[in-house]
């Protein structure tokens, strides 16, 4: 089960955010709530809002968390943050699609949505975390937590624009997607010169395999196509706007050969370098 407390309380919140204690509630073998306290770097507070993520597991099982925000006062920079766990189980209850019928999204991928809050839903949540012992007690917070789920269902935002998790879990936290952007930044300062995934991961501080596959999530190319498609473009101003020769712009570039750099800049355009030379 993925657990949203801990790093990955950034994603819900961005990655200011100071954690104080949390505490959990078993509301039944299905359902989980817990509630931390939180607190926001002063002119950095998010709004109150409601997420819901939408995790996939195997055998096409799911699992939702229903994610909320509040603030203790008007002005204050300390809030609440509840969040509850709906386990595989609790959807097994039901035929799938009676389920499926009835949402906006998809249970097939992981993803985030976002729904509306109000004064009323803090005033479920703070009885729900207080879970009692008795049956009758077990059975209203049982109620209580289903209500909650079919309200966010009812208000997520239409239409639906869901905030797919990364199949790289580790890119659902900034601190990794701005490592990312960095090795970007580099790459396109250094045009002229490639630089090697251990070189990059050296400058950026993150594993090599993880850089590897968290560039190509958020470019959509490998590292090597990124570097060979600015070297390419580079070299196409070279020789169009400033009268380089072949030679001088494959030795600028870092070309083993001229012959090397040919075939590259043809593979890439459809076009012989000096065809571009008028």
């Amino acid at each position: 089960m993925t657990n949203l407390h801990g790093d990955s309380l950034a994603h819900f919140l961005g990655s200011d955010v100071r954690c104080g204690a949390v505490s959990n509630a078993v509301i039944n073998n299905h359902i989980i709530i817990s509630r931390s306290d939180v607190a926001f770097q002063e002119d950095n507070q998010p709004e109150e809002h409601g997420k819901l993520f939408v995790f996939t597991g195997e055998k096409q099982t799911f699992s939702i968390q229903l994610c909320y925000l509040f603030y203790n006062a008007a002005d204050s920079e300390e809030a609440s943050v509840y969040v509850i766990q709906y386990l595989p189980p609790f959807f097994d209850q039901f035929p799938s699609v009676a389920f499926s019928a009835n949402i906006h999204f998809s249970t097939e991928n992981n993803a985030v949505l976002q729904f509306t809050v109000s004064e009323q839903t803090l005033l479920s949540l703070q009885r729900l975390s207080k879970v009692g012992n008795t049956f009758k007690q077990i059975l209203e917070s049982s109620h209580l937590a289903i209500s909650l789920l079919d309200t966010a269902l009812d208000t997520i935002t239409i239409p639906v624009t869901t905030e797919e998790v990364p199949a790289c879990r580790f890119l659902a936290f900034e601190s990794e997607r701005e490592k990312i952007q960095e090795a970007c930044a580099i790459i396109v300062r250094n045009e002229g010169k490639p630089h090697t995934i251990r070189e990059l991961s050296r400058k950026v501080a993150m594993n090599e395999c993880y850089l590897k596959k968290g560039f190509k999530a958020l470019t959509g190319k490998t590292i090597h196509e990124y570097q060979q498609q600015l070297r390419i473009e580079k070299a196409t101003d070279m020789l169009q706007n400033q009268g380089f020769s072949v030679t001088d712009v494959a030795l600028t570039l870092g070309y083993s050969s001229i012959s090397h750099f040919s075939t590259a800049f043809k593979r890439i355009t459809g076009l012989k370098p000096c065809e571009l030379i008028a």
